[in-house]
């Protein structure tokens, strides 16, 4: 078995000033958790493997990223608590409520489809909830997402169907169109026929009678054939100078990664990534994948989501290999393929690090692309003010705001920024029924912050957070590329 290496070396980095534990949304609102620094690497001395974990309220630690962001020493403090909670795990087992919820991809695939509608309404039911709550620890107000009739991979293939079926059509229409033109071939050939035949004629004429005038002949004028105006070139811009399809005539492959929630609960936003991508000139590819293995991470399953992040870089090698990027809309699966599986989980091959060196936030993409001028500015104008919350998961990426650095370029458009640290789901973390109050304390700053913006709609990148929101606000929310394609004014269908 592969086991991760010791972060242990990190440890005598911590200088005890407690920044994060100030920092810190969840021991802001709660006493069981002492903080950052105590459940870190404090407590991470006297972990030692083979003996009893000394303290379970790391298992209180949500992930959030905040403390690795305040550290003015570089502390890996998140990365710490994830791999004590997995040896807590590994002493005791998975809890039967964080298997399943943790297995989100699963959970997907029993949910979406044509029994989504039965499923959704199942589980909505008071009695279910109930039952959830005390049997399972799912708390009985946790949001819970629509499961969807047609899933994302399903709108895919039958997209490819109907692409096949436009292709046939389009050959039809060529082997129609050479029809015509050979039988035009042989009315050229009858008309210069009748042609010669008529200047015989003529010249017969002239010989019989020398004092008519001679004919002021026209010459006939041949029409230019008709020729069908040349494609725009696609963008050549590639984020990877060894790309191979940097200065194709043809469209360059990108691959997309969708994640779990786009699946099956909401498609609508890989439709706007598909509209938005493929109006930029790229083929989107959209090969098999699983889980990225995050939900995993965070309830200390690391033998799963070690054979999750395998089997993903098993799908894309071959794309990245040749230089495609991987692009995915959901900010949590991306820095997970990015950096959480690989620091976490000890997976350091050059499989795995091409894999993550080839992948990009989408928005952090278009941003790549409007840098090197190859992003398209045909917005339709948007007269419209909204509140927009950056994910604590998407502030780890440590890129800035490529989603206010593309949007801002939309004429009339303007986003007010939360300053709110986390909404407080984290993912699975907010679902459970001893974490469900300590969840809504954290969000309280954000949902404080919507509800005054005044606005019908909140933008957000992360799937979770945006379902922590509505669950919280009532307000609607949107991934911000679905505004995006709105502005860009391309079609997409929504389920």
């Amino acid at each position: 078995m592969n086991h991760p290496p010791p972060l242990n070396q990190g440890l005598d980095q911590c200088i005890k000033c407690n920044i994060c534990t100030s920092a810190c949304p969840v021991a802001a609102v709660s006493d069981r958790f002492p903080g950052p620094k105590y459940v870190g690497p404090q407590a991470q001395r006297f972990r030692r493997e083979g003996q009893p974990v000394p303290d379970d309220s790391v298992d209180y630690c949500s992930g959030c990223r905040v403390c690795n962001e305040v550290c003015p020493t570089g502390v890996p403090i998140a990365q710490l608590n994830a791999r004590a909670r997995a040896q807590i795990v590994a002493e005791r087992g998975v809890p039967l409520r964080n298997w399943l919820i943790a297995r989100t991809d699963m959970i997907g695939r029993l949910s979406a489809g044509p029994q989504a509608p039965l499923v959704n309404f199942v589980l909505r039911l008071a009695p279910t909830r109930w039952l959830a709550h005390y049997i399972l620890g799912i708390h009985r107000h946790a949001p819970l997402p629509l499961a969807r009739r047609h899933t994302f991979r399903a709108w895919v293939a039958e997209r490819r169907v109907q692409g096949t079926g436009n292709r046939e059509q389009g050959t039809g229409n060529r082997e129609q169109g050479t029809e015509n033109r050979e039988q035009g071939t042989e009315n050229r050939e009858q008309r210069t026929e009748n042609r010669e035949q008529g200047t015989e004629n003529r010249e017969q004429g002239t010989e019989k009678s020398v004092l008519s005038s001679p004919s002021r002949l026209t010459p006939p004028t041949s029409t230019p054939p008709t020729s069908t105006p040349p494609t725009s070139t696609p963008p050549t811009f590639s984020p990877h100078a060894s790309s191979p399809h940097a200065s194709s005539p043809h469209a360059s492959p990108i691959v997309y990664f969708h994640g779990c929630a786009t699946q099956a609960y909401e498609p609508h936003v890989g439709q706007a990534a598909l509209a938005v991508l493929e109006h930029h000139g790229y083929e989107v590819l959209v090969p098999p994948q699983n889980c990225c293995g995050l939900p995993l991470i965070s309830n200390g399953d690391f033998v799963a989501a070690r054979r999750a992040h395998l089997t993903n870089v098993r799908h894309l090698l071959a794309y990245v290999r040749q230089g495609i990027p991987v692009v995915g809309t959901s900010t949590s699966c991306t820095l997970t393929l990015k950096e959480e599986a690989p620091e976490i989980l000890g997976l350091h091959s050059a499989d795995v690090q091409l894999l993550a060196a080839h992948t990009y936030d989408l928005f952090e993409f278009l941003r790549l692309l409007a840098e090197a001028g190859q992003l398209r500015r045909d917005f339709r104008p948007m007269a419209r003010q909204l509140p927009y919350h950056i994910p604590c998961q998407y502030r780890a990426h440590r890129i800035g705001q490529p989603v206010v650095d593309v949007l801002s370029l939309i004429p009339g458009l303007q986003l007010s920024l939360s300053p709110a640290a986390c909404c407080g789901i984290a993912g699975t973390y907010g679902i459970k029924r001893e974490k469900y109050a300590i969840a809504m304390a954290v969000g309280q700053p954000l949902f404080n912050f919507i509800r005054q913006s005044g606005s019908d709609l909140a933008l957000c990148d992360s799937e979770t957070c945006r379902w922590q929101i509505s669950h919280a606000t009532g307000v609607a929310t949107k991934h911000p590329i679905e505004l995006l394609a709105e502005a860009y004014n391309l079609s997409y269908y929504q389920s």
